[in-house]
């Protein structure tokens, strides 16, 4: 049976460190792989990222322009065209997410006017663009806002 102190791990599993600046012998000897002189070749440097030496970095020289709203809402877009493929007489957003027009429910939704509707649905959604409402109430259905 084999016992604790015969355990051994299996054949190059383990990989030896490399043993840097121990004389040319080992072929990392002296500079130990890092080359002739500079700020890299210390211990303990790294330059952080987008540092040019003291010149005014790209980041800083570029003018900014804008800025990005707190209270910006990002709809969940589904065209009135996709609306038209659905066999169900009421939509809602979690019918569309069953469907795969869009990725979450619980995010807001928003219907807009490409393309042609041609029968009566009744539609819930968070906001509908003027064309989309047209089309919705122009084939006899409605179009609900929801309030979140």
């Amino acid at each position: 049976m084999t016992e604790l102190h015969d355990l051994r791990p299996p054949r190059g599993s383990r990989k030896k460190r490399k043993r840097v600046g121990r004389g040319p012998g080992s072929g990392k000897g002296k500079t130990s792989g890092k080359g002739q002189d500079g700020q890299k070749v210390r211990s303990g440097a790294s330059i952080p990222a987008g540092f040019e030496g003291g010149q005014m970095p790209l980041q800083r020289r570029i003018p900014k322009r804008g800025f990005t709203p707190l209270r910006r809402v990002e709809y969940q877009v589904v065209n009135v065209s996709a609306l038209e493929g659905l066999d169900e007489p009421d939509i809602t957003p979690a019918v569309l997410e069953d469907r795969g027009l869009i990725g979450s429910a619980s995010k807001p939704v928003k219907v807009l006017g490409d393309g042609k509707l041609t029968r009566a649905i009744r539609v819930s959604a968070h906001a509908f663009s003027g064309s989309a409402t047209r089309k919705i109430q122009g084939a006899g259905g409605s179009a609900t806002r929801i309030d979140s």
